[in-house]
């Protein structure tokens, strides 16, 4: 049987605000998992719009596509075109289960939620001649998933190649997470044995590894098992975790001595009323400088996450959230416009409330706004939302976050990744360009391991590892 397994550029591909490098960091793992199903004799391909050409001239037996919800008309399009040759056509992913009869318009087979036990499904019943419409799984486990094919991922082409994911969704539930939907008749997270993900990492080339996890110490247990295979494996790591993560106990320090050196955070809002009315309750009653001043004390950056344009925020929101992370030293942030992404209980309140202004999909990418705002208008919650980029990466505001920095190799790191991460983009077109990029990760290790390793001693300070328990 021949598989296309394709995962359709986003708008932005197509837009003014596309970044090469965005897109050139992580492999479509959802569809190298999904490929893991296949017979050995199957011929399988996997092509990822953003960093190649996708053909259409070929007629494959089964085309399986990953649709996001501003990749969706995309998607729909190749879907069609597809059909129109006579190849059966399935679909997955955040957007269709969000719209699955939208989906069905364009798909012979729809997937909804997970597919650890729906996809083997699936082949099943395909290859015996009557697959289904539709399927959906309330089964929530990786007991059986087997290892993603990574030879079908064209590893040149990524920045960050080493992606794993070794757990499924979050066990908090956010008001606009999109993925918490994604989740929803079932179990909303779990995770692989700690056997298995060691030995997953363990096959891995390099020392870099990034976990896309979207809470990787969501279960502590299995947190502290994972942290503690992983020392003396000499890897370096990057990954997602909460405020209440890094503030709670010792496993943050755990996963500093198993390599971590640069955190995802969704920070969100500073507002404490906010964040109660946006379901982001694990936030509450946490001292984010604490969180903070803590990763800075043990080496590790900090990748944080704003919201702009929650019912509470009115025009002065964006300059005190880019004024707070530049004190604080952030390495980086992300910046988005709240969006109520259809099946989240935002879209469900807001569209009750009258408030959607726009059902276009392509608008639904954080850049947008595509309701209407209670404390400013729409068009002030745009611009807020570009000019606090455009502050953050300020050259003059990198160099007064660097300076939080106690120690000389830590403010080169601070510079070094933030610059490279958004100051230099003509060259990172180059070097994708040119199919260069790969010799780009052993730098990007270089930056991540720090330059405490090759600065002389007079260069250094000791470094204070405060313990911050915020447990009863």
């Amino acid at each position: 049987m021949k598989v296309k397994m394709i995962l359709p550029a986003l708008t932005e591909a197509l837009s003014p605000y596309f970044r090469a490098l965005k897109y050139s960091l992580f492999p479509p793992m959802g569809l190298a998992t999904l490929a893991g199903y296949l017979d050995d004799n199957d011929e399988v391909e996997i092509v990822d719009e953003h960093v190649e050409s996708l053909s259409l001239n070929d007629r494959p037996d089964l085309v399986v596509i990953q649709v996001y919800i501003t990749s969706a008309a995309r998607a729909y399009t190749i879907a069609d075109h597809y059909r129109k040759r006579g190849v059966h056509v399935c679909m997955g992913g955040l957007h269709v289960t969000a719209l699955p009869d939208e989906a069905a318009k364009h798909a012979d087979t729809i997937f909804c939620g997970p597919g650890e036990y729906s996809w083997p499904a699936f082949l099943e019943d395909f290859r015996q001649g009557s697959p289904g419409e539709i399927y959906m799984s309330t089964i929530r486990s990786l007991a059986d998933s087997p290892r993603p094919r990574r030879d079908l991922i064209k590893r040149e082409k990524y920045l960050t190649p080493n992606t794993i994911v070794v757990s499924r969704g979050c066990p908090h539930h956010c008001d606009f997470c999109y993925k918490d939907s994604f989740y929803r008749g079932g179990k909303s997270f779990y995770t692989t044995s700690v056997d298995n993900a060691l030995s997953e990492i363990d096959s891995l080339p390099g020392k870099h590894v990034y976990f896309l996890d979207d809470h990787l110490f969501g279960d502590r247990k299995f947190a502290a098992e994972l942290f503690e295979g992983m020392r003396g494996m000499g890897r370096l790591w990057q990954g997602a975790g909460t405020v209440e993560s890094v503030l709670r106990g010792d496993l943050i320090e755990q996963a500093v001595d198993s390599g971590l050196r640069s955190l995802f955070i969704g920070f969100e809002t500073l507002d404490p009323a906010s964040l109660k009315d946006a379901g982001k309750l694990h936030n509450l009653k946490t001292d984010y400088s604490a969180a903070v001043k803590r990763l800075r004390d043990m080496g590790v950056m900090i990748n944080a996450s704003f919201v702009f344009g929650m019912d509470r925020d009115g025009p002065e929101v964006f300059g005190r959230t880019v004024d707070w992370a530049i004190e604080q030293g952030i390495e980086t942030a992300t910046f988005h416009v709240l969006t109520p992404y259809p099946g989240t209980r935002l879209f469900s309140r807001m569209a009750g409330q009258g408030r959607i202004t726009s059902l276009n999909w392509n608008l639904y990418d954080t850049r947008h706004a595509v309701f209407r705002p209670e404390g400013m208008t729409a068009q002030q919650l745009e611009s807020g939302y570009r000019d606090a980029y455009a502050e953050f990466y300020r050259w003059s505001n990198i160099l007064r976050a660097v300076r939080s920095k106690p120690t000389l190799p830590g403010r080169l790191r601070h510079l070094a990744y933030t610059g490279a991460w958004k100051k230099f983009e003509p060259v990172w077109n180059m070097v994708i360009k040119s199919g260069m990029l790969r010799r780009a990760t052993p730098i990007l290790e270089t930056v991540l391991a720090g330059f405490d390793q090759v600065a002389p001693a007079w260069l250094k300070r000791p470094r204070k590892h405060a313990l911050i328990d915020t447990c009863p």
